[in-house]
């Protein structure tokens, strides 16, 4: 009963915060079957990792984290290899739900000029642009709020020269 509980209480999680996921999965995938793979992906480290979650951070900083260190290292693979994973381990209740394309149309610019950044300044500004403190981006991607800082500066400067470039 309480295998079941935790699952219907991931599913509800994740059903709340799925917009996290589809962020991740837009900034760093272009073609839709790899955003819906990487969601996949994301979604079963969540799983394999919820029974680890404490609490000690709210519940949308550890997704980001778990996001964004599984887009890292699903985009550093030089290899692809067949994974499979039992259905019965993972919730199927949770679905890849498409943005509203007039919304993804708008952020079709925003999201061309961030991919010209490298996998960490995509995960800092993904980060600044959800509003998330320096404080909170520290404890998900590990970096002092300092250099943080410094970078984000560095980064709008990039992204300027990138837009006013098109």
């Amino acid at each position: 009963m309480s295998h079941q509980m935790n699952q219907n209480d991931f599913i509800a999680l994740i059903q709340e915060n799925r917009g996290i996921i589809h962020k991740v999965t837009h900034l760093y995938c272009t073609q839709e079957e790899d955003k819906e793979d990487l969601f996949q992906e994301i979604v079963i480290q969540l799983w394999k990792s919820y029974g680890k979650f404490r609490g000690d951070a709210k519940f949308s900083t550890w997704m980001y984290r778990i996001a964004i260190n599984t887009a890292i290292t699903s985009i550093r693979k030089t290899s692809r290899t067949i994974r499979t994973v039992s259905t019965e381990v993972i919730p199927v209740e949770i679905q890849l739900e498409q943005y509203d394309k007039e919304k993804e149309a708008q952020l079709y610019q925003l999201y061309t000029a961030i991919k010209e950044l490298n996998e960490i300044e995509r995960s800092i500004v993904m980060l600044y642009l959800d509003d998330r403190s320096y404080d909170e981006m520290e404890e998900i991607l590990g970096i002092n709020q300092n250099n943080l800082r410094v970078k984000m500066n560095r980064i709008k400067d990039k992204l300027r020269k990138i837009t006013n470039n098109n």
